[in-house]
């Protein structure tokens, strides 16, 4: 099965910026992940994305900020044309001078643990400021690539980064982050990542917890801290969002998809999807396909 990782070469190429539309992007995106925090802002149209199995319809005028690792999938009405903005860049290079600002990196994970994360942002929301014509900077400084560009990128973010954090301040949201990292954060790291390229097979939390070199209840705490549900819920988050695509993008029927994706039958399958989902992936497929 395929990964759902999205290569980032974020030593290289720390920022992307591009318009995506009607035109040239067909919908749906298929469910993925990648270490790039992502904003994307409605120009035209909706959208629906969903983030880490939370649904956000964009309409125009509206940003959505996707933290780094959050998997996640756009889909649309194809009979409706949209364009939106997408800027992917890494968060490390977003650096505030002022010492008590949060790590961002932190404050992101934390709010995806809340239970409706305060990531859509509406028409209006960033009064005196031109959201619209910073984000049409950063695209054009992408493509120009003129003396000094990153700079300028990564300032523009900043400011951005900055607003965001503000309306979050007023709106309540606390900014505290716990800013010691330790060895075993980065280790069950790694772990997602091998999660994601072996979820076809037979995965076991104890194993797992071995190549991190931590015992069962230890990698079970930690795992649990920085993603919010346990190891054995991801293994299953991940596979679901895998056979999700396969419903999407192939014919594939279910005792295939459920054997390609790890799941020990179909029923399994349907029970698992049908929790998540709140209806059968035969449903989902029929669905989608009339949604086309």
């Amino acid at each position: 099965m395929a990964e759902i990782y999205e290569n980032s070469d974020r030593l290289n190429s720390p920022v992307e910026a591009f318009y995506c539309s009607t035109e040239n992007l067909h919908l749906p995106v298929a469910a993925h992940w990648h270490y790039f925090m992502e904003i994307l802002y409605l120009l035209e149209g909706s959208v629906m994305v969903v983030c880490n199995g939370i649904t956000y319809h964009l309409e125009a005028g509206e940003l959505l900020l996707i933290p780094p690792q959050a998997v996640h999938s756009i889909s649309g009405d194809k009979k409706n044309p949209f364009r939106y903005t997408c800027v992917k860049y890494s968060v490390s290079h977003i650096r505030p001078v002022e010492g008590y600002l949060p790590n961002l990196h932190i404050l992101l994970h934390n709010l995806m643990l809340e239970k409706d994360p305060p990531l859509l942002f509406g028409p209006g929301t960033f009064t005196d400021f031109a959201l619209k014509d910073c984000l049409d900077e950063i695209v054009r400084e992408v493509h120009e690539k003129q003396y000094g560009y990153l700079t300028l990128i990564f300032s523009l973010l900043t400011d951005l980064m900055l607003r965001i954090l503000r309306i979050w301040y007023r709106r309540g949201i606390s900014l505290q982050t716990d800013s010691r990292t330790d060895a075993d954060t980065y280790s069950v790291h790694d772990v997602v990542m091998y999660i994601d390229r072996h979820s076809g097979e037979n995965l076991k939390v104890d194993e797992l917890a071995k190549l991190c070199n931590m015992s069962y209840s230890y990698f079970a705490r930690v795992f649990h801290r920085q993603y919010g549900q346990s190891c054995k819920q991801y293994i299953e988050f991940i596979r679901l969002t895998k056979a999700e695509n396969l419903l999407l993008f192939t014919n594939h029927d279910l005792s295939a998809i459920a054997a390609e994706t790890g799941f020990s039958d179909s029923s399994h399958l349907i029970r698992c999807f049908r929790r998540l989902y709140h209806i059968t992936p035969k449903q989902y497929r029929l669905q989608h396909a009339a949604e086309a």
